[in-house]
């Protein structure tokens, strides 16, 4: 019962929807308080095991950790990628003593990780580890650039999409408007029906395991190895670790990810180029200069992109104070920066090659999954809530679901009495 009680309370929109679908489906008269305080409590058990699991794998030699289980088998091809997605945490007297506690614990990294000082929008953490089918071959599969790619029609909604997503992140109040417009899987969609065309059929996901965690990034990175370690991706044969620009990215591919290549997401890559060839000119004009340097981008040539647009840059002259982020000259430093920072993660002949994906928008999409349960103009979580209801999404988003062995063991380790904390 409590199992039934608990997909209800973690798979709808709300605690209230999965009362109304517990009475509805099973006739069961239950309190939409009662399945949050079930929810939370099952959540905070798995919180425990897996914080006890990655405990126990920080503990192991460097060349275990680096290693698998010995009952383990490894992939293929394994991949791992991370994003942040946004939830709302209540003000800490709201909640009880406990989460205050959590709270004050955890302040100085928080008020670091977090951008939106002064509203109640903070920053969650979601790791992605994919198992992949794929065949490595000789040379690129597919040299030319996909029509797709240049079609102007379809790169302008692509990167106003993008903009959506970036705009969100900083206008939480707007979230409601932005759900019906913001599709981070619309990279993953146009690659494979660029690839259709061409008879190039980029990797297809076989397996999936997910964690997620609103404590720092310094946490996450060790969660997402332990369960990268505990599936036996280290010793995959391919491995890649794929992201965005971000640098807490980054920062954990080096910690943790540094035998994985390295692929920074081509849709963001074709963002930035997008937006600077057509920075302060006609969209004539600029249209003949993006294709130009998409398709060095698409080759692998990103230091010839890099070279004209330092060029443009010398036209246009650096930014000047005052210069919004719309002017031509921000536009066009900000994506020789990114190009410059990171371009040793863009030969994407090679990743196509090895039979490597070279988007990120599958962790994209899956962040989209957490927000449709976590993230709400009208939900606000405390800590202690938040942490439980990510690490149960994460169990039934993935392919394997540990629950079910959890449930086993609980019982196994029933003593009959029942826990109770004591009231605050």
């Amino acid at each position: 019962m409590q199992a039934k009680i608990l997909f209800a309370g973690v798979n709808n929109t709300s605690f209230q929807q999965g009362q109304a679908d517990l009475a509805e489906l099973m006739g069961l008269e239950i309190t939409a308080k009662q399945v949050e305080r079930i929810t939370e409590r099952i959540g905070r058990e798995r919180c425990g095991e897996r914080d006890a699991a990655v405990a126990k794998y920080a503990k192991l030699p460097l060349a275990q950790r680096k290693d698998k289980p010995a009952n383990v088998l490894a992939p293929e091809v394994a991949v791992v990628g991370a994003d942040g997605g946004r939830v709302q945490i209540r003000d800490d007297s709201w909640g009880t003593q406990q989460d205050a506690a959590v709270v004050a614990e955890n302040a100085e990294a928080w008020s670091a990780d977090d951008q939106h000082r002064g509203t109640h929008w903070r920053e969650d953490k979601i790791g992605l580890l994919m198992t992949m089918t794929s065949a490595e071959r000789d040379s690129d599969p597919c040299p030319q650039v996909p029509a797709s790619f240049i079609d102007p029609t379809r790169i302008v909604k692509l990167t106003r999409e993008l903009k959506v997503k970036k705009s969100a992140s900083v206008e939480e109040s707007k979230q409601e408007a932005v759900a019906a417009t913001d599709t981070p899987e619309a990279g993953e969609q146009a690659l494979c029906a660029a690839g259709q065309q061409v008879h190039w059929q980029p990797p297809e996901v076989k397996e999936k395991y997910l964690t997620a965690t609103r404590r720092p990034w310094q946490e996450f990175g060790p969660m997402l190895a332990e369960l990268a370690w505990q599936k036996g991706f280290y010793q995959a044969a391919r491995r890649a670790f794929v992201g965005d620009g971000s640098e807490n990215n980054w920062t954990l591919w080096r910690k943790h990810f540094s035998s994985f290549t390295p692929i920074l997401d081509i849709i963001h890559a074709i963002s930035y180029v997008f937006a600077a060839a057509t920075a302060g000119r006609p969209f004539a004009d600029g249209w003949p200069c993006y294709k130009r340097w998409m398709t060095w981008v698409w080759q692998g040539d990103v230091l010839k992109v890099i070279a004209e647009l330092a060029q443009r840059q010398a036209e246009l002259g650096v930014p000047q104070e005052g210069d919004g982020e719309t002017h031509p000259r921000v536009i066009v430093n900000t994506a020789l920066g990114y190009l410059q920072n990171h371009k040793d993660k863009m030969n994407y002949p090679e990743y196509r090659r090895l039979g490597l994906p070279i988007t990120s928008s599958y962790v994209e999409s899956a962040v989209k999954q957490f927000n449709q349960r976590v993230k709400g103009t009208e939900k606000f979580w405390t800590e202690e809530g938040a942490e439980a209801l990510l690490q149960l999404r994460a169990d039934y988003l993935g392919t394997t679901n540990p629950l079910p062995e959890f449930w086993q063991t609980r019982q196994a380790n029933a003593t009959g009495q029942a826990n109770y904390s004591q009231a605050l």
